[in-house]
């Protein structure tokens, strides 16, 4: 049997399983990767909403991720909910320390039911610190809107974010996610990188169950940069993989529930190339 390709998650956890570490490790798993996770923070939330956040110290995250990188180098990583800067700092420190691994930076603001999850400084500490190491970025439209700096209501608006990302940010690739545009028939994402812009479409669902969808995007995309895939390849499975997990919902909890982590696995099968 040959060793399994490895991804590494950082952010913050899910109790009901939803979004977070926990999600994460899911898309991983229905990706054919195994999962590994260093915990940032503890949240109280479900479905209904954010009930409280305990942001771990940074020590803490330390001691995890020099567990992990002591013992087995994970084929690429990716962070969600970063609360702090010096959490972003020593996260930094290791994308400085291991250039070749892969990286995908979930730039997580706001709960879907709202909630905020990062203070302004915070926000400016994520593009100034961990942004530019970006391999693949994969904001919605409000967190594309916090970053650059103006609003996002055309295509045009759309074209002018992906040049921030990649030619004042300096990021290798990002996934302007078109699931909060005014488009009521189709969902529609944008990936620019330096060379090119592809654009990804799937129908929208008629559903208010999108708990942790960006956790999920932002997860399959690791999980198949970890293994080996090009950029593309990436965000493409991840395109599907998203819109089986919302066209599949389990319909679990009174607010709006999670997306099914095993659709694509179930319909589409792993995909071991």
């Amino acid at each position: 049997m040959h060793k399994p390709k490895i991804a590494l998650t950082i952010a913050g956890t899910d109790p009901t399983g939803g979004a977070g570490v926990m999600a994460d490790l899911k898309s991983f798993h229905a990706c054919g990767v195994y999962g590994m996770a260093a915990i940032t923070s503890i949240v109280a939330q479900n479905t209904k909403g954010v009930q409280h956040i305990h942001n771990l110290e940074t020590s803490w995250l330390e001691e995890q991720m020099i567990s992990v990188f002591d013992d087995e180098l994970p084929h690429a990583l990716k962070t969600g909910m970063i609360a702090s800067k010096s959490m972003m700092q020593l996260i930094a420190q290791y994308l400085r320390q291991y250039p070749d691994i892969p990286y995908v930076i979930d730039p997580v603001m706001l709960a879907k039911s709202g909630d905020s999850l990062m203070d302004d400084e915070a926000k400016a500490d994520l593009q100034n610190i961990l942004l530019p190491f970006a391999t693949v970025a994969t904001p919605n439209i409000p967190e594309a809107e916090e970053i650059v700096g103006f609003k996002i209501n055309s295509e045009s608006d759309i074209h002018n974010a992906g040049k921030v990302f990649i030619e004042e940010i300096g990021s290798k690739g990002v996934v302007i996610k078109g699931g909060h545009s005014d488009d009521l028939t189709l969902a529609k994402d944008y990936l620019f990188t330096k060379e090119n812009v592809y654009t990804f479409e799937s129908p929208r669902f008629e559903t208010k169950h999108t708990h942790g969808t960006g956790c999920t995007f932002s997860a399959v995309i690791t999980a198949e940069l970890a293994k080996g895939k090009s950029i593309y390849q990436a965000v493409q499975k991840a395109k599907q993989f998203i819109a089986l997990s919302i066209e599949y919902t389990p319909e679990i909890g009174q607010g709006r529930g999670p997306v099914n982590h095993f659709a694509y696995m179930k319909k589409v099968g792993l995909d071991d190339e």
